[in-house]
């Protein structure tokens, strides 16, 4: 997950708080949609 958060850092300008925040969300809204996802999302974002 490192790697996505010095993405978003980089390529949006993001702090590091911020950039957790943002897969947070993400992450949040996923499950919400489709919740039989839930189980690889949380492995793919830890």
């Amino acid at each position: 997950m490192q790697e996505l958060i010095d993405k978003l850092k980089a390529e949006a300008g993001l702090t590091d708080e911020q950039a957790k925040q943002a897969i947070q969300s993400i992450k949040a809204y996923v499950v919400e949609k489709f919740p039989m996802l839930e189980g690889a999302v949380g492995n793919l974002f830890g």
